[in-house]
């Protein structure tokens, strides 16, 4: 019943069918049914009691271990393909974020570009008005004059309604910078509670309108930042001039302590800043550094003939958390693992336990006291000997030739049933021939 030369294709078995979709509960009742089998078969043939530990062998590592194996691995699989399911998902979601974000930020560019240009276009529109009130002007000059005003001011009129599409109804409008620009914005920070240190080298005078408003962005966009994930750091914020490009570096240290719920942030800031920056032919980098964080622009007064291409978001947003599927394919895994590991230990050690009560048991009923063993002899008949012997013979036979002879058949008794003295396992034979006794012997293992 016991053989081991099935235990491999069992264990293969067990191991298909745990990979299988579905409830365990069909194969817990196969299980119940198997060890059911297995105590009736004790409690009918006790001779098959020293088998026992095969049995509870055969049943946790054929059987038990190889199943709840298999279910692991089906769960486990599931849990990577949840996993990449899900990284799927969040670069969609990510690469949506970003075109949002460079759409934003190319509106505020759009916004600063009509603020700019109006402002030129009203100061032509006034000097045309001007020059057609200049007195001694020839009629059609002060007639072109006139012209010129109208159309300037209907172009600021067309730009502005052209600006307003490219605007979200919900956006608020665009920080411009002011006249003390980068100074001003770094007195705001400090007022609101952040220490920052600016430092400028070179001349900014006849920075292009696109770098300077870059720069402001970079470093609104960062302070921004260092006050929401890293409050009371300090910040730093150098700008260095040169003839060809402008670079602005916004680094902070490490946090003075951490905030109870952390902001909910998708680094649309950064993407934006980013977007800013390659748009004005640039280049934008942030990362974590000492601690803290950088973030650092190049900005060449010159654009390049041609832009850089935009670069693909591949970080999960902040905060984001794990699809209720992933979440629940994790679960599965780990009541997996501690079933694969906690119930075959668990059903080996009771069947192990009830193993030994039985043997126990059964032992107990199976000794033929020392004092009875005594007064045996050899020629008695059968029914003067029954009265000393127990109600069962011990399923322990130590190895040794039996007495032959037609109708000769022996009984084995054991001498103790403590597990712990020197004789456990020693027995008593008895052999009958025709229901006389024709031999006894004290039999060690």
């Amino acid at each position: 019943m016991v053989s081991l030369w099935w235990a491999l294709p069992a264990a293969a078995a067990a191991f298909l069918a745990g990979r299988r979709p579905g409830r365990t509960r069909s194969t817990a009742l196969a299980l119940g049914a198997l060890v059911s089998l297995g105590v009736v078969a004790l409690s009918v043939v006790p001779g098959w009691l020293p088998r026992g530990s095969r049995f509870v062998a055969v049943v946790v590592i054929a059987t038990m271990i190889p199943w709840f194996a298999g279910r692991f691995w089906r769960q486990y699989q599931e849990l990577v393909r949840a996993g990449w399911e899900r990284a799927e998902q969040l670069h969609r979601e990510q690469r949506l974020i970003a075109d949002q974000a460079r759409l934003r930020e190319r509106a505020r560019i759009a916004q600063d570009m009509h603020d700019v240009l109006g402002h030129d276009l009203s100061l032509i529109a006034l000097s045309a008005g001007a020059l057609k009130l200049a007195p001694g002007l020839e009629e059609h000059h002060r007639r072109a004059a006139g012209e010129i005003r109208t159309r300037a001011a209907a172009a600021v009129e067309r730009l502005g309604e052209v600006i307003g599409v490219l605007r979200e109804e919900t956006e608020d409008a665009p920080t411009r910078p002011s006249a003390s620009s980068l100074a001003h914005l770094a007195a705001e920070a400090s007022v609101s509670g952040l220490v920052v240190e600016l430092h400028v080298d070179g001349e900014a005078d006849g920075l292009p309108t696109v770098v300077e408003r870059a720069a402001h962005r970079v470093v609104q966009e960062a302070l921004t930042n260092i006050a929401k994930h890293a409050p009371g750091a300090k910040a730093t914020v150098h700008v260095t001039h040169t003839p060809t490009e402008t670079k602005v570096v916004v680094e902070n240290g490490p946090p003075s302590f951490t905030p109870t719920v952390r902001p909910m942030s998708g680094g649309r800031g950064l993407i934006g800043l980013d977007e800013r920056v390659r748009l004005a032919g640039g280049s934008f980098e942030y990362g974590p550094r000492d601690g803290g964080f950088a973030a650092v622009a190049r900005i060449p007064h010159a654009p390049p003939p041609q832009l850089p291409p935009p670069t693909t978001a591949t970080a999960s947003p902040p905060g984001s958390e794990p699809l209720p599927e992933h979440r629940q394919a994790r679960r599965r895994v780990r009541r997996a693992l501690v079933a694969t590991v906690m119930l075959p230990l668990l059903t080996g050690a009771l069947l192990s336990g009830a193993l030994t009560g039985w043997e126990m048991l059964s032992a107990s009923q199976s000794v033929l006291e020392p004092g009875d063993y005594a007064r045996l002899r050899v020629g008695q008949d059968r029914s003067e000997v029954e009265p000393l012997l127990p109600n069962r013979q011990t399923p322990y036979r130590p190895q040794a030739p039996e007495p032959r002879g037609h109708g000769t058949t022996c009984e084995y008794y054991a001498m103790t049933a403590d597990r712990f003295d020197d004789r456990s396992g020693d027995a008593y034979r008895l052999c009958f021939r025709d229901n006389t006794l024709v031999s006894l012997d004290a039999l060690t293992s």
